[in-house]
């Protein structure tokens, strides 16, 4: 107990003097930026009969950030909303307000050229589940071997399991898109889908992901910052 004390009145003494990052104790939980409100304002907006509105909820999204902790506690308070924003934005984006749970046009999607992620023949690695919709045999086993399941030959469980789809989700985003976002919304946005859209290939698109995510920026009360687009 007394180890305890002295060391909780280390840390008060490092954190007055300023040897903690003062940016960092200032973001907020995710739970409290990711509101229920915010979160409905999404969902609410995609059709009826969409499969997502009985498939994506707040809370399984909540549930997958417990096992990535370091979602949302970037830089400062308002580096923290910008990927939050950011990232429900492409989200957004890639599954029509949370209405789509596998991709429309299905296509095997498997590289042999890794082999260590063997594709098994019977399956197919089209986008599904999770809301930036996972695709291709590497990415599948790869995330799978992170979360912990079974990627390339359960491919359809990212499709079934809500927290499973988010996890994946932030898997990739953790691993592909967060080393980039200094850089800026549009530095996001290549990490996606870069070589589809970027370059003046499909401004339109690009142009709608910027939408999504100044619209969420103003919601969350911070400033989008520059190098929007890509």
């Amino acid at each position: 107990m007394a180890i305890y004390r002295l060391l909780s009145v280390i840390a008060l003494v490092f954190v007055a003097a300023g040897a903690l990052p003062r940016n960092v104790r200032a973001q907020a939980p995710v739970a409290d930026v990711v509101t229920q409100a915010f979160f409905d304002g999404i969902i609410n907006q995609a059709a009826a009969d969409c499969a997502g509105k009985n498939f994506y909820t707040r809370q399984a999204f909540l549930d997958a950030v417990n096992s990535y902790s370091d979602f949302g506690r970037f830089g400062t308070a308002d580096d923290s909303k910008r990927e939050i924003a950011a990232f429900f934005a492409h989200v957004t984006h890639e599954t029509g307000h949370f209405c789509y749970i596998e991709e429309i046009n299905k296509a095997t999607y498997c590289d042999p050229n890794y082999t260590n992620y063997p594709c098994n023949p019977d399956k197919q690695y089209y986008g599904r589940g999770g809301p930036l919709q996972l695709t291709w045999n590497y990415n599948y086993g790869a995330a799978g071997n992170s979360i912990g399941f079974d990627g390339l030959n359960s491919p359809e469980s990212v499709a079934s399991d809500p927290v499973l789809a988010f996890k994946t989700a932030l898997w990739f985003w953790i691993t592909n898109v967060r080393p980039v976002i200094s850089q800026g919304f549009g530095a996001t946005i290549r990490a996606i889908n870069g070589a589809v859209e970027c370059d003046g290939k499909q401004p339109a698109l690009v142009q709608a992901r910027i939408n999504y995510y100044t619209d969420y920026c103003t919601q969350l009360g911070v400033d989008p910052g520059t190098n929007l687009s890509c």
